[in-house]
């Protein structure tokens, strides 16, 4: 979705400058046009050649620059702007949007463009939670600016505290959630659950499976840049926590259809795409289960399907991950638990398993109908299956 946006990023003067340039680097790699604004501060960090080699575009320095290649520069890149970024935002640029102030080029585009506005604060703990930087955010929130951080860590003073400038690819993230709030989502509230449950046998070991859960954050990931308000219900997975979108943590299917139920309330969809496991140990043990001589044989118990306990006008979407008799399996699960369609796939074909980037699958609605879909990526499908979500939604 970033592919040909015009993004103006403007960059003030922070250590953290260094940030700004990848993101020049991450956004222009995703195909978007990045115009970068430089204060004169930020030019004492960083050169204002380093933007241009890595955006390929020219970058604006002065207001009253006799050579530009724009006329009227500031308002021609606010009329083009799509979304607007200041990474990094500093106390005292932050200080001039609060108060409406324009004696620069970045601070002129700002106050002349109608596209929205993402502010990325970056300074010493100190400084940011002084009374009066806290009360210029609050009147940046207040007129609709987006304010996207900071976050708690080590800082350029040696000491570690808030007001360190978020990583980039959260920032990517938040980037397009802005740029999507028009999709065809919008107003919607999705809930996908992602990974694999973990069932305790002891405080140590535990029953799961293979999930890496990326199908489940492509499917968040993808609804978010459609406009939807997303609720994630994940499992420990070795992904980090989408931006932009409520993530609840949980571990035992027990968690997961406590959460899913409450999700549940007032959404419009749900995205059932993790593994929850079918069987849990009826006594978990309070101690770590010592090597005996013998076998160890665990009793287990049944888990709650959750799917089924979903009620009332939601659409369902479930998954099916199979090694045999794909469809007829998929069919079965379908009708058992009521859904509006299921996506099988075949964990035993090549490129098509756990962990994997990529997928391939057999999409089956309500009437029973499989449509076969070639390997494609996660990320790929995940727009095809909110594809059908979507059209769903618009008939309800």
């Amino acid at each position: 979705m970033l592919k040909g946006k015009f993004i103006v990023l403007g960059v003030t003067g922070s250590i953290a400058a260094f940030k700004g340039a990848e993101l020049a680097s991450k956004l222009t790699q995703a195909g978007a046009l990045v115009d970068v604004i430089m204060t004169k501060s930020a030019m004492e960090f960083i050169a204002p050649l380093t933007f241009r080699s890595l955006t390929h575009r020219p970058v604006a320095t002065d207001l009253f620059a006799p050579d530009s290649e724009l006329s009227l520069e500031h308002v021609a890149l606010a009329e083009r702007a799509d979304v607007m970024v200041v990474a990094p935002a500093t106390a005292n640029f932050i200080a001039k949007l609060a108060l409406g102030l324009a004696d620069d080029l970045l601070s002129c585009t700002i106050l002349a463009t109608k596209a929205p506005v993402i502010v990325v604060p970056a300074m010493d703990s100190g400084m940011y939670e002084n009374p009066v930087t806290q009360e210029n955010v609050a009147k940046l929130r207040s007129r609709d600016f987006v304010i996207a951080g900071p976050t708690a860590g080590h800082l350029a003073s040696g000491i570690s505290g808030m007001g360190r400038m978020l990583e980039v690819e959260e920032l990517l993230g938040i980037v397009r959630q802005v740029l999507g709030r028009k999709g065809d989502l919008r107003g919607k509230k999705i809930v996908v659950t992602a990974g694999g449950t973990q069932e305790p046998i002891d405080p140590v070991r535990h029953i799961s499976n293979r999930s890496s859960g990326k199908m489940g954050y492509a499917l968040v990931e993808a609804a978010r840049d459609r406009g939807a308000t997303v609720t994630l219900i994940a499992t420990p997975v070795a992904l980090k926590d989408p931006a932009g979108v409520e993530v609840v943590h949980v571990n035992t299917a027990s968690e997961m259809r406590e959460a899913v139920l409450k999700a549940c309330s007032g959404a419009d969809a749900l995205l059932m795409a993790a593994a929850v496991a079918d069987y849990a140990p009826i006594k978990p043990a309070g101690q770590k289960i010592k090597k005996g001589q013998g076998t160890l044989i665990l009793e287990l118990k049944k888990t709650p399907d959750i799917l089924s306990e979903v009620k009332g006008k939601i659409v369902k979407v479930g998954f099916a991950a199979e090694s045999e008799n794909l469809v007829a399996n998929a069919q079965k699960k379908l009708r058992q638990k009521k859904l509006d369609f299921i996506v099988a796939n075949d964990i035993t074909s090549k490129g098509s398993g756990f962990a994997s980037d990529t997928n391939r699958v057999t999409i089956i609605n309500r009437a029973g109908k499989a449509e076969d879909l070639p390997l494609m990526l996660k990320t790929e499908l995940a727009g095809l299956i909110l594809d059908s979500v979507a059209k769903l939604l618009k008939r309800s």
